[in-house]
């Protein structure tokens, strides 16, 4: 974005008085040209400033007289194009004056407004400014150039006999120097390309800040060709200007020049250790044993890199922090000492390609092998230690034959060796990335930041790993102030002039949670753009808001509205606030049990929302349908193309089911019982252990516990229900040989036999087997529980072909109006169905699939049901 971008959007009124030397509607005219030119750089009236400001007078003339065809009044504008140019023609430099002052006053305008100028700019104001040293750098060495020449042609044609103070007087030319201010000449050359030199340096310095910060979602725009060109046109000039010292060697004086010499070699060492960069960087959290890839690049290579016959080779190792600070502050030799890991394939050929004019040496299969940690002080922990990877190589540099030592650091690397490391170990590089200065010592970072910047910090990260345009509001910096500084008391603006702690950040556990800042606040990251992404994209989730605030938000609204939260405490989950009222009026905010990555990769988001009736409006008053339509999944009815009934998951939660009236679930339960009981008979003949398999999907040996739902939200994922397909329904319940689709897919019924009316199971088993919540335990091989007589169960109706499977050959059903009494004869008089049921001897292993392991006196494990669950 321009600097004229931002202006020609404010009022013209705003600059009036900026425009009393130059007309406004030229400005317009020349819009970003005018920027893009070193007016605010050019100071000073000697030969070199003169020169410029003549070019580029003559350049903006002939911009201006090629824009007078696109505009509406030509005449108008080639008369002030012919007064500007009889005026400033003269006196160039007086032009160059008026245009830096209306340029500053636009910038102060802008820096007033929006406090800060758009960082494009500031980087072609940088580029301008170096451009312009190189220029001001070359004529230094056509100066010193030609005064070498004139007293050469001078001294011949004079045989050598005339004293400098003579030749100066005689061939002075007009505005040149003369042989006795060589010296002067020089020094002010050699001062410039210094100037030059710590320009590039900063340069790099800013491309590896800009590269540390995309290590938290920043956008690094600039690659490392202009900056590699940038390097070869100094050394260029460096040469150049060497060239002409040593030619001066005499004019100079043996004193004069070792200290020349010496200062030239400082420029040329500087730049070319600077050159070597870390091109792609190591992953900053590391985990040992798993392979890692990254590059380092000589941008100076192409230029100086000598040929050799074997090929230079890069080493990298690891090394601590310690090790870091004594190699950035010159504490330590170049051969590094010990590594402080052992990495696997860290040797590289420092390779130049001509095509693409860069020299790299890129690690593709490096391996850390094992760490080695240091001494931690105080209660520092291992994902707070830094280590660094270290890329070293010794070179030979043409044409000088100079032999050099390259090394170049990594980022600060984090290394783990376990999964569960990884959280924290994110939140230290984090914190690294965001707050670490540009040239500090290694690894040196600031205890506390200010609020602000956290704000900022907290948003880049999140942009970045949702990959979303949709930042965080101002609210939701107020909610996350409020939960990191446990302050609900505070406002806004008394969040602003706070400075956040890398305790309050990451090591301090948050008041009645489990739990750190970063790791509650990574787990929204993670279930966002896992599950998300589109939700908050579209500015459906209202995200970081209190529960408190979610009740003053909805107390007003009418039945049904509800809004979508981050859960404040599970980590990773989001959760649906909803209003409803009871008949007398009264409102009440329920929050339903919040859903993790796992429940929405089972059933997403958006169709969660469609099946529970009770939501009704997004908040404040969007419908829930024109809200969510887009993110609805569609809903498959019919047979599949293999014949197979397509079955859907639906969730509710309990307050709707209590609310639902009779028939929109399957029906109540006393409409099962009473289907039930016109199931046809069987006869006392038939033997208990023969009823196993049909009986284990109605009576399973183990009763079904519902797990307990947490405190203070509805059950939401525990009562997610499988239905089959409305269009099949009637056809499911005439061929089922097992039970009703209500019974047989509601799970609010109970799974057990009281659901049917009868007693419990009389089974030698105490309560104390079965835990109050979760799995069951592990069933064990060597012995099983000793069951007695089944109770009677509500029997099946036969298929209209053939007998069932668990009928006797030749039996024949009794009337229907024989049951009841075979019921109470069975439950009576059970010894008649034969001895009790006892265990089969005990099994090293589960049974195989096989058919032998199902036959009906045996008992099984259900396939479908995991050992160890209900």
């Amino acid at each position: 974005m321009s600097l004229w971008s931002i202006v020609s959007q404010m009022p013209p009124e705003e600059f009036s008085s900026l425009f009393t030397e130059f007309p406004y509607s030229l400005r317009c005219l020349l819009a970003d040209w005018l920027e893009n030119q070193p007016w605010e750089f050019l100071h000073g009236s000697d030969a070199f400033c003169t020169s410029m400001a003549t070019g580029m007078l003559s350049a903006m003339l002939e911009k201006l007289r090629s824009a007078t065809s696109s505009d509406g009044h030509p005449c108008q504008i080639l008369q002030q194009v012919s007064s500007l140019e009889s005026t400033y023609r003269r006196d160039p430099l007086r032009l160059v004056a008026v245009l830096r002052g209306i340029l500053e006053g636009e910038k102060a305008a802008v820096l007033k407004r929006d406090r800060h100028l758009p960082l494009s700019f500031h980087r072609r104001q940088e580029e301008l400014k170096f451009g312009l040293g190189l220029q001001r750098l070359q004529h230094r060495v056509h100066e010193i150039q030609a005064l070498r020449e004139r007293s050469s042609q001078l001294r011949d044609s004079a045989g050598g006999s005339l004293p400098p103070t003579v030749r100066d007087l005689q061939l002075k030319p007009e505005g040149q120097p003369t042989e006795s201010e060589l010296p002067a000449l020089v020094l002010e050359a050699t001062k410039e390309l210094e100037a030059a030199k710590q320009q590039v340096l900063k340069r790099m310095q800013i491309w590896k800040r800009q590269q540390q910060l995309a290590g938290n979602g920043a956008v690094c725009e600039e690659h490392l060709g202009p900056l590699q060109k940038r390097c070869e046109s100094l050394v260029e000039v460096y040469f150049q200007l060497q060239q002409q010292v040593l030619a001066a060697s005499a004019e100079l004086g043996p004193e004069l020049l070792p200290r020349l010499l010496e200062r030239f070699a400082e420029v040329l060492s500087s730049l070319v250790k600077s050159s070597f960069l870390v091109e792609k960087q190591p992953p900053q959290v590391l985990k040992t044993q798993t392979k890692f890839q990254a590059s380092v690049r000589f941008l100076l290579g192409p230029r100086l890199l000598k040929a050799a016959a074997k090929p230079y080779m890069v080493r990298a190792d690891m090394v601590t922090e310690k090790q870091a600070r004594e190699l950035a502050l010159g504490a330590c030799s170049n051969a590094l000492s010990e590594s402080t890991g052992e990495i696997m394939h860290n040797m590289v050929a420092l390779e130049t390609n001509p095509t693409s004019a860069t020299c790299c040496a890129n690690f593709k299969n490096v391996l850390l092998k094992k760490i080695k940690r240091c001494e931690r002080k105080g209660s520092e922990s291992v994902t707070e230690e830094k280590c660094a990877v270290l890329f070293s190589t010794t070179v030979a540099l043409s044409p000088s034959n100079l032999t050099i030592h390259l090394q170049v650091l990594s980022l600060p690397i984090v290394v783990i060796v376990h999964g569960n490391q990884d959280n924290n170990a994110k939140a230290t590089v984090l914190w690294d990335n965001a707050f670490s200065e540009i040239d500090r010592v290694p690894f040196m970072v600031a205890e506390r930041v200010p609020w602000e910047k956290m704000c900022d910090t907290l948003n880049l990260k999140f942009m970045s790993e949702v990959q979303t345009t949709k930042g965080l509001l101002k609210d939701h910096y107020f909610f996350l102030a409020q939960k990191i500084f446990n302050d609900h008391s505070a406002s806004p603006e008394d969040f602003q002039n706070r400075s956040v702690s890398w305790a309050q950040f990451n090591k301090e556990i948050l008041p009645g949670r489990g739990f750190t800042f970063w790791q509650w606040f990574d787990g929204v990251l993670d279930l966002t753009k896992r599950c998300l992404k589109s939700y908050w994209s579209d500015r459906l989730i209202m995200g970081f808001i209190s529960k408190q605030y979610v009740c003053k938000l909805l107390s007003t609204q009418p039945d049904g509205t509800f809004l979508l939260r981050f859960s404040d405490s599970e980590i990773g989950g989001v959760t649906i606030a909803h209003i409803i009222r009871g008949k007398d009026g009264t409102s009440q905010v329920e929050n339903i049990q919040p859903f993790s990555a796992k429940d929405l990769s089972i059933r997403s988001l958006g169709d969660r929302i469609r099946d529970l009736g009770q939501l009704r409006n997004l908040y404040p008053n969007t419908p829930k349908d024109q809200a969510f339509g887009s993110h609805y999944n569609k809903e498959q009815t019919g047979k599949d193309g293999r014949g197979y009934v397509s079955t859907a998951i639906k969730m509710t939660v309990e307050s709707e089911r209590e609310q639902q009236p009779p028939g929109t679930t399957g029906g109540p339960p006393e409409a099962a019982a009473a289907q039930m009981f016109g199931l046809p008979v069987l006869r006392p003949e038939l033997q208990h252990d023969s009823l196993q398999t049909v009986l284990s999907p109605i009576c399973p040996p183990v009763p079904f516990c519902a797990q307990p739902v947490p405190s203070g939200y509805p059950a939401g994922e525990g009562s997610v229900s499988m239905m089959v397909s409305d269009s099949i329904g009637s056809s499911f319940a005439s061929t089922s040989p097992m039970l009703s689709p209500a019974l047989a897919m509601d799970p609010a019924l109970p799974h057990c036999p009281e659901a049917f009316g009868n007693p419990p199971l009389p089974m030698n088993f105490m309560p104390s087997q079965f835990l109050p919540s979760g799995p069951s335990p592990e069933p064990q091989d060597e012995e099983m529980p000793e069951m007695g007589l089944f109770p009677s169960p509500p029997l099946l109706e036969p298929q209209p072909q053939g007998s069932p499977r668990w009928m006797v050959p030749g039996m024949e059903l009794p009337p229907n109006s024989d049951f009841d009494q075979f019921l109470e004869e069975m439950s009576l008089e059970g010894s008649s169905l034969g001895p009790p049921f006892t265990a089969p001897p005990p099994r090293s292993t589960y049974p195989s699939p096989g058919p032998s392991c199902w036959g009906l006196a045996e008992p099984r494990w259900d396939d479908g049901v995991r050992p160890g669950q209900a």
